[in-house]
């Protein structure tokens, strides 16, 4: 039984993969610290959880 070789990954996934995760964690800091127009707010926190675990979905295709 032969299986199917598709190669690594490409660069733009990696990028977008690790850019996901890193900027939603850098929302949850800013959101904590009151930066962001509103001051602290639930929207801004699952904004940041989703884009994490986007990122961290996107792992699971790494090669």
């Amino acid at each position: 039984m032969a299986v199917d070789e598709k190669g690594p990954s490409p660069t733009w996934y990696i990028s977008i993969m690790f850019g996901l995760m890193g900027v939603g964690v850098l929302v949850i800091l800013v959101n904590y610290m009151g930066v962001l127009p509103g001051g602290t707010s639930n929207t801004y926190l699952l904004t940041g959880l989703v884009g994490i675990g986007i990122g961290f979905t996107m792992t699971m295709n790494y090669r």
